[in-house]
């Protein structure tokens, strides 16, 4: 079955910048595009129409943003979907049927950056598909001046597989350099095993393990993708930091997710958090394999 590329759309500045986000990506992977819009019925003496109405008031807006999609790819193949409920049940079941759900989100300079709201954590958190966001600023430009796709790795080559996955995949879609970034820090005297000394006295010291381990995580995917340039980044510092400092190379920055359930709701994992509202390209958190 070949899954689409699907947008959330709600006629915000932002949702069609995702929707146009979508569109490109879609023509360069051969893939169909889908819109998809959650509502919910408002019988309010301030709100005019009864359901049929408001539901035929919600599909033209998002037939208009397909429209401009539409004339700007021919024969791209482009299907739209309005459906009554709440926005994370909808979001979330799109996602589980496409290649990856590409959301808007609100973008107030590079100090802000994204605004997350509570829908898009949510649906981050819980599906099992990558998620793009995409500010309401981002034009095609940015896709085909030299930028990177920027992926961030960490521990061992399975634990960042999924995220390596689908920036290489990316990559070769768009004829664009991976800059794969592992960020390191100096743990604790403590935390120090006989085992972990040893690893690290056979690699000649923290620095060259840590080469070693990245480059021990890109080898499948050099393999797999031969033609795509790779940059190999290994920087001192926390994740996040790191990959924030190489932030304006990137066309696309790809990071791991790790979601969690607590008392007060979702967890994306703090790295995804802080690239998330700082990074000023589209960020692609994709959930493990």
């Amino acid at each position: 079955m070949t899954r689409p590329i699907t947008a959330g759309v709600d006629g915000s500045e932002e949702s069609l910048a995702a929707l146009a986000w979508a569109g490109r990506e879609a023509v360069r992977r051969g893939l169909p595009l889908h819109a998809v819009h959650a509502w919910r019925y408002e019988p309010h003496e301030a709100v005019e129409g009864d359901r049929d109405t408001q539901a035929g008031w919600v599909r033209d807006a998002v037939d208009a943003g397909v429209r401009t999609v539409s004339g700007r790819h021919a024969g791209l193949e482009v299907s739209t979907d309005v459906v009554e409920g709440d926005a994370v049940d909808v979001l979330a079941a799109a996602a589980a049927e496409s290649d990856m759900l590409v959301l808007g989100s609100r973008g107030h300079g590079r100090v802000v950056g994204f605004l997350l709201g509570s829908v898009g954590q949510q649906v981050i958190a819980g599906t099992t598909r990558p998620v793009v966001l995409v500010r309401s600023g981002d034009r095609a430009t940015a896709e085909v001046d030299g930028r990177e796709i920027v992926v961030g790795q960490e521990g061992s080559p399975e634990d960042s597989a999924a995220a390596l996955g689908f920036a290489f995949e990316t990559a070769a879609a768009r004829g664009a350099t991976v800059r794969a970034v592992r960020a390191w820090t100096l743990p604790p005297v403590f935390a120090y095993s006989p085992g972990s000394l040893k690893l690290l006295d056979e690699a000649g010291g923290p620095e060259p393990y840590e080469n070693k381990a990245l480059a021990e995580a890109l080898q499948p995917w050099r393999e797999r993708f031969p033609d795509v340039p790779v940059v190999e980044h290994v920087e001192m510092g926390s994740a996040g930091q790191v990959l924030l400092s190489v932030a304006r190379r990137a066309q696309l920055m790809v990071v791991g997710r790790r979601a969690r359930r607590t008392a007060v709701g979702a967890r994306i994992g703090s790295v995804a958090h802080g690239v998330l509202h700082h990074a000023d390209c589209p960020v692609a958190v994709v959930p493990p394999a």
